[in-house]
């Protein structure tokens, strides 16, 4: 690439749930911009990580799983996936390679939803075979990469480990190559074009994934009710409620005599801490509203789906 030609452009990050999309983002961006759990369906929302450098400035979008799932919930967060991919320069299309070269059957149902539309694509394709540094044995990536470029013979295709970071260079260079040349959209120091109490409320729910772990309920949401701030002593006021589905699950969350819920409490409030560069008082309640996951106007007023 010229030096002297600036590319800036949006590529959608699609594919599979717990394929590892929010993982290549955060590795990408340098940062932790999107949360991170090994339970599938982690991602709700478009999450925008931005990255900039003398060369280009890369805009990712880190969409839900692309599933066949029914439910009103479900067909919001597919609704926001979609609409990544309607206005992205570039598409990057993430799977498990460790997933699938192990058990190849899975792979037709798997990218099913995908794969007429990326065929049909002309706009640059990134099919991305992640987590490779689960396989011990390399050679059986090579029947997977045959039969992804039988799906999308137009594609680049690049086997990378978003968590070790192997294979992220190149498919970075291909990436920055591919986008039309353009002026920066965004201050090159701006890593996300999240506002803060939506990072907040994501970092209380990855705590909640990572403390309950296959025990969560996923009728499971956060919502910020109120953030004060109080510029001269440097400190914000964060009171957060955590949604549930029954009562059981309300149960489930704040644990024997309430520690779970302190636990991750705690441990968000140091990270939100981090995320802000100042002290944080955080409040944590439970609240329990039956079958919110199918009541489309509640969805929206937490910021769910397309935006």
């Amino acid at each position: 690439m010229s030096e002297s030609v600036f590319r800036c452009g949006w590529v959608a990050l699609m594919g599979p749930p717990n394929a590892g999309k929010s993982t290549l983002l955060n590795t990408c961006i340098g940062q932790k911009v999107a949360i991170v759990s090994p339970r599938p369906q982690t991602t709700r929302n478009q999450i925008t990580g931005i990255l900039s450098d003398a060369q280009a400035q890369v805009i990712f979008m880190d969409t839900p799983g692309i599933h066949q799932l029914r439910g009103k919930m479900n067909r919001v967060m597919l609704q926001s996936a979609w609409q990544a991919m309607e206005g992205a320069d570039a598409l990057g299309v993430i799977l498990d390679a460790d997933l699938y070269a192990r058990r190849p059957e899975f792979l037709a149902k798997d990218i099913a939803p995908l794969t007429a539309p990326i065929a049909a694509e002309t706009r640059p394709v990134f099919v991305i075979a992640n987590k490779v540094d689960l396989l011990g044995d390399k050679s059986k990536l090579l029947p997977l990469l045959e039969a992804l470029h039988g799906f999308w013979p137009r594609a680049e295709i690049f086997p990378v480990s978003a968590l070790n970071g192997e294979g992220v260079p190149p498919l970075l260079a291909a990436i920055k190559k591919a986008l039309p040349e353009g002026e920066a959209q965004f201050p090159e120091d701006m890593l996300s074009t999240l506002p803060m109490r939506f990072m907040a409320a994501e970092i209380i729910r990855e705590k909640l994934f990572l403390s309950l772990r296959q025990e969560l309920p996923y009728s499971t949401a956060v919502d910020i009710e109120a953030w004060d701030e109080d510029f001269e002593r440097g400190h914000v006021t964060i009171h957060a409620v955590i949604y549930v589905g029954r009562s059981s699950h309300k149960a489930m969350v704040i644990g024997h005599a309430g520690r779970n819920l302190k636990e991750v409490g705690q441990t968000a409030r140091r990270e939100i801490m981090e995320l802000l560069d100042r002290k944080v008082h955080l409040e944590l309640w439970v609240k329990v509203k039956e079958n919110w996951i199918e009541d489309a106007s509640f969805l929206h007023a937490l910021g769910l789906g397309a935006q």
